[in-house]
């Protein structure tokens, strides 16, 4: 392998951690439907050169089986919304509701995140809504970090299609995971970050707010901070 050229040796490492990335996973086998024949045409492209939607990779997702949270769940939670959309909420995991109907954020904690996307000037539609995992974590724990491995590829790309100018990270998990960082979301609300070179505000999650909302002063001050970033009267 040594007289083989330096792109083809990474190429074919690339190649080799993917299969034992799937072995683990359990995958023992390749779905060899026409659109998986045509995505494997385009492997060697760059991901922002492929022809991809947010509808193609729903398709990819399919009836995923690809961690442990598949064996409870009712409905894989994709995200919805807006998918030119300049702003875009990160959540952490489906709950109850969102699980029985397969939509984000419909359940109490939507309720009050829709208000908040109201009270911002804007709509639901106008928005898109996500989680960092598809499937609802047993009892609403904390999805665990090889779940979370698992599907934030997932969310990425769906990130990478929308291109958001924004995104307000909804919670601990969901701050802490895009921004690969244990500092408390205490600390980390109240400013932008960067997640790949897109604004991000982390604030607390509606679920929290339902438990603490003496804190709802405090979002609304991030939210105000995001409205004039896009230019939205306050």
């Amino acid at each position: 392998m040594e007289n083989q050229p330096p792109d083809m040796i990474s190429v074919l490492d690339d190649i080799l951690n993917t299969c034992r990335q799937y072995q683990r996973q359990g995958v023992s086998g390749y779905d060899c439907s026409d659109a998986s024949r045509e995505r494997m045409t385009h492997w060697h492209e760059p991901l922002n050169r492929r022809t991809e939607s947010l509808e193609t990779i729903r398709e990819e997702l399919g009836d995923c089986q690809r961690c442990p949270l598949c064996r409870q769940r009712h409905c894989i939670v994709f995200g919805a919304g807006n998918p030119k959309a300049r702003l875009v909420f990160v959540g952490e995991g489906p709950g109850r509701e969102e699980d029985l109907q397969g939509e984000p954020f419909v359940g109490a904690a939507g309720e009050l995140l829709t208000r908040i996307i109201q009270a911002m000037k804007m709509t639901r539609e106008e928005v898109y809504i996500g989680n960092i995992v598809k499937c609802r974590p047993p009892g609403n724990r904390n999805p665990l970090p090889e779940e979370i491995e698992t599907c934030l590829p997932f969310l990425k790309r769906q990130l990478t299609v929308i291109r958001p100018d924004f995104i307000v990270a909804l919670g601990k998990v969901a701050a802490q995971t895009l921004l690969e960082t244990e500092v408390p979301i205490s600390r980390l609300r109240g400013r932008f970050h960067l997640f790949e070179g897109i604004r991000l505000m982390p604030t607390y999650h509606p679920a929290y707010l339902l438990r603490n909302p003496a804190k709802k002063r405090d979002v609304w001050e991030d939210m105000k901070m995001v409205m004039k970033e896009l230019g939205h009267a306050l």
